[in-house]
């Protein structure tokens, strides 16, 4: 092979890079994916044994979150399991959600001679951009067994329309 005919399958072989920009929800969860360990997503996988510790709800992993884009309406919906209403809060402004919310498990055990206590804390922060303005003052939310519906109505209703096949 000469020298040029090895550039060629060089060229060739290189892949292509991506010139198509991430949606900011795409952003987000490759930001996640980089930052939280991707151990929760193996629950089967084999590993050596170690020292039992208490586990906080939110460690290593992110709670789901899905966002609906309605024709009236954005939904958002959350799950926060472990986190109490007292211990939820939520900023909504014209574009977009954060929401906050704190956990604290406090478990005491006394037989006899043996006293076991242990005491856990957890955080979470996640702020996500909307795919359209909302009216703010509009917004509702319900909580109910570990589960944020939020319903941010919009400033402007969505020019949706339908896309004959051919």
């Amino acid at each position: 092979m000469t020298t040029a005919e090895v550039k060629q399958v060089k060229q060739k072989m290189q892949k292509p890079e991506s010139t198509q920009a991430m949606s900011p929800f795409e952003e987000m969860e490759r930001m996640f994916d980089d930052y939280f360990s991707r151990g929760w997503l193996h629950p089967y996988r084999f590993e050596r044994p170690s020292f039992p510790r208490a586990s906080l709800p939110f460690e290593g992993k992110t709670p789901n979150v899905d966002v609906i884009d309605r024709e009236n309406e954005i939904f958002v919906k959350a799950e926060l399991p472990g986190v109490d209403k007292k211990d939820l809060d939520i900023s909504v402004t014209q574009n977009s959600v954060t929401i906050k919310g704190t956990t604290s498990h406090e478990e005491k055990e006394e037989k006899g001679d043996y006293y076991r206590s242990e005491i856990s804390r957890g955080s979470y922060s996640r702020s996500l951009s909307l795919p359209a303005e909302i009216d703010d003052n509009k917004a509702k939310a319900k909580f109910k067994d570990g589960v944020l519906e939020l319903t941010l109505p919009k400033t402007k209703k969505s020019n949706r329309h339908t896309i004959k096949v051919e």
